[in-house]
């Protein structure tokens, strides 16, 4: 009885004050994410009208910092959590401490790669490398095909994106090597238009120069194109066949849909001009661009 006793007593004091520590750190945490989710989704609203490609840098940087910033409070909470729930029920905090320097050691040594993955995550958000939304091809260590996407989720350990094909690609932050951010500030469409030796050069200058014009007057692709596409003129020459180059300026994570769009208008105006167009040999996406190769005679 006296046994069963102590216990109730217990219960009553400090086991009632344990489960309110951990009730509160649940809610309190509940209560952080919630938050974030809020602060995340009211950026999304304000930066771009809905469109997950097209969002400002700095709108980028404060959703990514929000994740960050949330992901770590909910840490620091349920990190204090534990040390008053070891104080309420007598584990000896001081005590601790030589074991737990033990144990850090012994953690660090073996936790490398996790604690590479939090540095490097640090200096991808603070240097505002990439961000929610963002348009990226992530080359990681070993080489192999790169990881490309629409970034979806960046933390200080991983980088979750979401590929053409709607796969979801997990990348840990301390194994990238390179990234190439396609939607940074702005992007470019190129479209190289091989041109037969017997088709005079300006003349097919001059009705891509009218294709640029005729876009950036469409209400559709107005809004797209930063300024009117540019005809670069020959970019390489071969036996019998040269590259004409056209150069179009859009807004991050659009080059893709300008460069279908100018694609399609090329070969509609070489055909109006009596021109026939073969079916299309090589298609190639560059890494900021959209390169096109189709055979005009």
């Amino acid at each position: 009885m006296a046994a069963l006793r102590d216990v109730l007593d217990w219960l009553s004091g400090r086991g009632l004050e344990v489960v309110l520590i951990i009730l509160g750190s649940v809610l309190l945490a509940r209560f952080v994410s919630w938050a974030g989710t809020r602060v995340t989704d009211r950026i999304d609203r304000n930066s771009t009208g809905g469109d997950a490609l097209v969002r400002s840098e700095a709108a980028k940087h404060r959703h990514s910092l929000t994740q960050v910033l949330t992901w770590a409070a909910i840490v620091l909470i349920y990190s204090i959590a534990v040390f008053f729930v070891l104080d309420r029920i007598g584990v000896p905090i001081t005590g601790l401490v030589a074991p737990a320097t033990v144990l850090g050691v012994g953690l660090g040594f073996g936790a490398q790669r996790i604690v590479g993955d939090v540095l490097a995550g640090f200096f991808i958000i603070t240097e505002r490398q990439y961000g929610f939304g963002d348009v990226v091809s992530i080359q990681v260590v070993g080489g192999g095909d790169p990881a490309t996407g629409t970034v979806e989720d960046v933390t200080l350990r991983v980088t979750r994106v979401r590929s053409p094909d709607g796969e979801v690609v997990t990348v840990p932050n301390g194994q990238i090597v390179k990234v190439v951010n396609l939607s940074r500030d702005w992007a470019r469409a190129v479209v190289d238009v091989p041109v037969p030796t017997s088709v005079d050069v300006n003349r097919a200058n001059e009705i891509l120069r009218q294709v640029g014009r005729e876009a950036f007057r469409d209400p559709a692709m107005r809004p797209l194109l930063l300024d009117p596409p540019t005809v670069m003129g020959v970019e390489t020459l071969g036996l019998d066949e040269v590259n004409v180059r056209v150069v179009a300026r859009t807004l991050p994570g659009k080059q893709f849909e300008v460069g279908r769009d100018l694609r399609a208008r090329v070969v509609q105006a070489f055909r109006s001009q009596g021109m026939q167009v073969p079916q299309p040999t090589t298609t190639q996406d560059e890494d900021d661009a959209t390169t096109v190769q189709e055979g005009i005679r």
